[in-house]
């Protein structure tokens, strides 16, 4: 037998788990906000969302992948689809008046995203340990899973009519009722996982469904079982798959997890059950291969086998890749190569970036470019022609390091990272308010920075611009009444990336858009080396903002675990190390702005619970350095200094010792969705510090009347300490509009004036 029979005879497939949906010029965020606000139609933001889903198609087939995946699209969220497709809908979202009603049904969807007046959304956050936020169905006994929609089937059918036989992709069942939570009227004790049977049954209805529309294929994502939460749930595993896979007539299985390990007790569990295919990634943690090697392989199921980063931009190590799939390969009869996890969490094409340096692009790959990897990948396997195709490849991130940054971080490890206990209060004021940060940004705002950028409007014209924005937002806090102002950061972009574009080993792009939540999008900055402050960032603008008023101005940063965790994060190191370069250049920003008489300093980390690892064992790690990289941010400052932080959409439970160990002075939280949840945590834990609860949800259009935020402000008072309590939104207020935010601000602080005189 030759060589090339013997490949041919063990072909190996390609494919990928999902892929970008926004489309390379944020085409699906301007449809949908202009559906918003009335300024198209339902057919008309469709097509555009057909056109979009084309594109993937072509996209991914011209890449050279075998195996294309279907309904990883979506107008919002695809757990928000799920919960709709099955009919899992609060009461209080108001069925369409007839299923023929395209905008009556468009108009629910998007209200349990975003809310409509008098109808709060659905509770928002983290999908796992990304950046990437879904909406939390709220689930009661009352509540029966039926397959009432029929999206995955109409996206196959879509696809097959223009000649792509594709796998569509479902949230799995395992996965969406433990993201789940209990709606308000479920009885005390009672669990979602409870209607795992009836759930199973729904999406039996549905594969049937798709075997009879043609499809041969049906991958179900089960991302849970890579959590402490997942693997103790392995009986519900085993019985959701056995009833799912003893179906007659219906398409095979694909079984897909990914951002980590699920060990080897999940594993024989799916390797035991009628399933046809497992995926897993084996990028985010190495432990994949020894979990196989334990139950002997997977015999003949088929691996899909992740070994393309479908998380981070850096190019793949083509040799290393093989010779790990060359291992996989006595593990298995049949195997397939993959990315890690679903492509939706990078940017679309390296191709529409002009500016990087030849030196840094060299080592990057986006969606289209890790597409094409996962196909090379399967072609050299099913050829045998590694050298031909893989030749003059980089396999490594190049080293970008200054000696100077490391020289100083090891002389400043040495000191200590504790501030005195011995402070002044933060405001002599009871139930002082504030806001998190950001104001709106105008359209004129935005192509004013456009034209600057573009090199139209000189520096000077555009500093005006700057100014006068400042002045409005500090002349509009003072008479509605703040506390503590802001600035209203209308020179910055991105909280993110407006502090990567003036450090020393970080790289911003042009169109490397990520969906971050519904319209939402961020371009994540590329940090390749070590991180220094070259000057100050922000001191002139917000001693300009402190000249405008006799009132406290904050000073804005973003703190360094959220700048690494919305930015690419060189990987030839590890996270702590690079965490406390970017604390260290923080540290000296902080000391400028106490220099410059600034008295509040606010150091942004959102993404605290974010990144935490999804595995307990884990955890501990990296809470040291966490709070470490933020103490050495804040731990200079005058007992005089107040340090304040913020956190956003998550879920903040599970770390309420390391928000404490934080030390700021105050932590401003997401409080509106979850109805207060994480305030009862700290009042449970007697927290001495200040804390402010965010009183209205900024991700709705919805103006919160005066009588919502008082309740939510005494269920604040119930449970904390009135002497520690703040009053401030959610989270900043970049992407809502001037009218809505001048009024849900009048409405706080009327409430806070209310709770404040009862005090």
């Amino acid at each position: 037998m030759t060589a090339n029979t013997a490949a041919s005879e063990s072909q190996v497939r390609s494919t990928v788990h999902g892929y970008p949906r926004i489309g390379l010029q944020r085409e699906l965020k301007w449809a949908c906000e202009s559906y918003w606000k009335g300024s198209t139609t339902a057919e008309e933001l469709d097509a555009v969302a057909t056109e979009l889903r084309k594109g993937i198609q072509t996209q991914l087939h011209e890449a050279g992948v075998d195996d294309l995946p279907s309904n990883t699209f979506s107008y919002y969220d695809h757990v928000l689809d799920t919960a709709v497709l099955f009919d899992l809908i609060p009461a209080r979202f108001a069925s369409p008046a007839s299923a023929e009603n395209r905008e009556e049904e468009l108009r629910r969807y998007f209200a349990l995203a975003r809310g409509e007046q008098g109808t709060p959304p659905l509770e928002m956050t983290k999908w796992f340990d990304t950046n990437y936020h879904y909406l939390v169905p709220e689930l009661s006994p009352s509540v029966r899973p039926r397959l009432v929609g029929d999206k995955p089937v109409a996206e196959f059918r879509e696809a097959l009519e223009a000649g792509q036989r594709t796998r569509p992709v479902l949230v799995g069942p395992l996965t969406f009722l433990l993201l789940a939570k209990p709606a308000e009227d479920a009885p005390e004790g009672w669990q979602p996982i409870e209607l795992l049977d009836q759930l199973v049954d729904a999406y039996g209805r549905l594969l049937k469904d798709l075997r009879a529309a043609g499809a041969t294929e049906v991958q179900l994502d089960e991302p849970i079982l890579a959590t402490d939460e997942g693997r103790e749930h392995q009986d519900e595993l085993e019985r959701a798959y056995r009833n799912l896979g003893g179906l007659s007539d219906r398409p095979s299985l694909l079984v897909s997890t990914y951002f980590g390990s699920i060990g080897s007790g999940a594993l024989r569990v799916l390797k035991e059950s009628p399933v046809e295919a497992v995926g897993l990634d084996l990028v985010t943690d190495k432990e994949g291969i020894d979990d196989l090697t334990k139950i002997s392989g997977l015999g003949n199921t088929r691996l899909v086998a992740g070994v393309v980063d479908g998380r981070n931009v850096w190019r793949t190590d083509i040799p290393a890749a093989l010779a790990e799939l060359g291992t996989l390969r006595g593990l298995t009869d049949e195997l397939s190569v993959s990315t890690s996890c679903s492509l939706l969490h990078v940017p679309l094409d390296l191709d529409a970036e002009t500016s990087l340096t030849p030196e840094l692009r060299n080592a990057l790959a986006f969606a289209k470019q890790k597409a094409q990897e996962v196909a090379l990948l399967g072609k050299v396997l099913s050829e045998g022609k590694a050298a031909e195709y893989t030749e003059g490849r980089a396999t490594a991130t190049p080293a970008f390091t200054n000696p100077d940054v490391r020289a100083r971080l090891e002389a400043l490890n040495k000191q200590t990272l504790a501030r005195t206990q011995e402070r002044e209060t933060p405001s002599d004021i009871q139930l002082p308010t504030t806001t998190i940060g950001s104001f709106p940004q105008t359209t004129e705002l935005r192509r004013a920075r456009a034209a600057h950028r573009r090199g139209e409007l000189p520096e000077e014209e555009y500093n005006t611009i700057l100014r006068a924005e400042i002045d409005r937002v500090i002349a509009l806090q003072e008479d509605i009444g703040l506390d503590v102002l802001v600035h209203g950061e209308p020179e910055r972009n991105d909280m993110v990336q407006y502090f990567a574009e003036q450090l020393e080993g970080y790289a911003t792009t042009e169109n490397g858009w990520v969906q971050s939540y519904g319209s939402r999008c961020v371009r994540p900055p590329i940090l390749f080396g070590d991180v220094s402050r070259p000057k100050a960032m922000t001191v002139d603008w917000i001693t300009y903002a402190q000249s405008r008023t006799k009132k406290p101005v904050k000073g804005m940063l973003t703190g360094p675990v959220t700048m690494l965790a919305w930015s690419f994060v060189r990987t030839d190191q590890p996270l702590g190390e690079t965490a406390a370069q970017v604390g260290l250049a923080l540290r000296d920003e902080v000391a400028d702005l106490e220099r410059a008489g600034i008295r509040h300093i606010q150091v942004d980390e959102a993404a605290l619970r974010e990144l935490l690892p999804l595995r307990q064992e884990k955890r501990q790690e990296y809470l040291d350095w966490a709070v470490n990289s933020f103490r050495l941010a804040t731990s200079g400052v005058d007992v005089t200094t107040a340090i304040h932080t913020h956190m956003c959409y998550s879920e903040f439970g599970v770390v309420v010792g390391g928000i404490e160990a934080l030390d700021a002075d105050v932590t401003s939280v997401e409080a509106a969705r979850s109805r207060m949840e994480l305030v009862r945590d700290l009042g449970a834990r007697g927290y001495k510090r200040g804390i402010g609860p965010g009183v209205y949800d900024i991700h709705s259009p919805r103006i919160p009347s005066v009588e919502e935020i008082e309740t939510s402000l005494r269920l604040a008072v119930d449970n904390v300490d009135p002497g520690n309590l703040w009053v401030n939104p959610d989270c900043g207020l970049k992407t809502r509009g001037y009218a809505e935010v001048e009024q849900a601000l009048r409405n706080m602080v009327e409430a806070a004036r209310r709770v404040r005189a009862d005090l």
